[in-house]
């Protein structure tokens, strides 16, 4: 109920900032949601469930396109290109703005997509397979200390926080890596469970599953506190990290800036 209440808040402040320039005739037609990650993820499901709800309460149906890349970026940028009658949006985290398009070179204005709402957060962590030696981010610390360059991790979204949080734990730990980028986190999940990586910083509600059926493990969340559903597993500011706590992960509605 309480996902149901945020995401159609989020839909209302939607059709709000359109009103004026429709003349409360908005939406006339289907919505474009994009999904800037890969079908099956968190935020493909999340996008999912706003198309869903949205729709019985909006009178059109919200159409969700996956447009994955540049996390986030080249999904704003088709949203800004399409411009601002509000019939494109797009799912982003709070740190698009102040991360993600800092870090990469981009074709346009960032400040031309503009949020409308965050509504959820994100449980994000380092993982392992559930059968490795890794028993804590403390052995896989000392393991990558021993063998520099050696360790082989993966995320879904470079200059996100999935994949910046990593690098600071491992710059303050004095260790050196190697980064592997994919283009969702099934695809790095699945990698992963092959023995292809050794170690997947993603999303827990991709690898919820797994986690319970113990072919997965977390070795730590980055967060300032642990999470009720995964009590075990630490947090990255209790185990040191304290800069890890003020790197919430939001995601939300954004929508081209002269919408409504």
């Amino acid at each position: 109920m309480i996902k149901k209440m945020v995401v159609l808040l989020s839909i209302f402040s939607l059709t709000i900032g359109v009103e004026s320039l429709q003349a409360k005739s908005y939406p006339g037609k289907p919505i474009e949601l994009l999904c800037p990650y890969t079908p099956g993820g968190t935020t493909d499901l999340m996008a999912r469930l706003i198309a869903d709800i949205g729709a019985k309460y909006l009178g059109q149906p919200i159409i969700v396109i996956s447009k994955p890349g540049g996390a986030g970026s080249i999904a704003a940028a088709d949203v800004i290109s399409s411009g601002s009658d509000g019939y494109k949006v797009v799912l982003l985290s709070n740190f698009f703005h102040a991360i993600n398009v800092k870090t990469q070179k981009i074709p346009f204005d960032p400040s031309y997509v503009v949020p409308i709402a965050n509504f959820y957060e994100l449980k994000i962590g380092m993982c392992v397979k559930g059968d490795s030696s890794w028993k804590s981010l403390k052995d896989l610390l000392d393991y990558a200390k021993k063998n520099p360059g050696n360790l082989r991790w993966s995320h879904h979204g470079r200059g996100a926080t999935i994949h910046i949080i990593p690098l600071s734990i491992f710059k303050k730990a004095g260790v050196e890596t190697i980064d592997l980028p994919y283009k969702g986190g099934v695809e790095h999940l699945s990698a992963l469970l092959g023995g292809h990586i050794d170690a997947s910083s993603n999303n827990y509600d991709i690898v919820r599953d797994h986690v319970r059926a113990g072919t997965v493990r977390m070795l730590v969340v980055y967060s300032d506190r642990r999470f009720n559903d995964i009590p075990n597993v630490p947090c990255a500011v209790e185990l040191g990290f304290t800069d890890v706590g003020k790197l919430a992960t939001l995601f939300g509605l954004y929508a081209h800036k002269d919408t409504g």
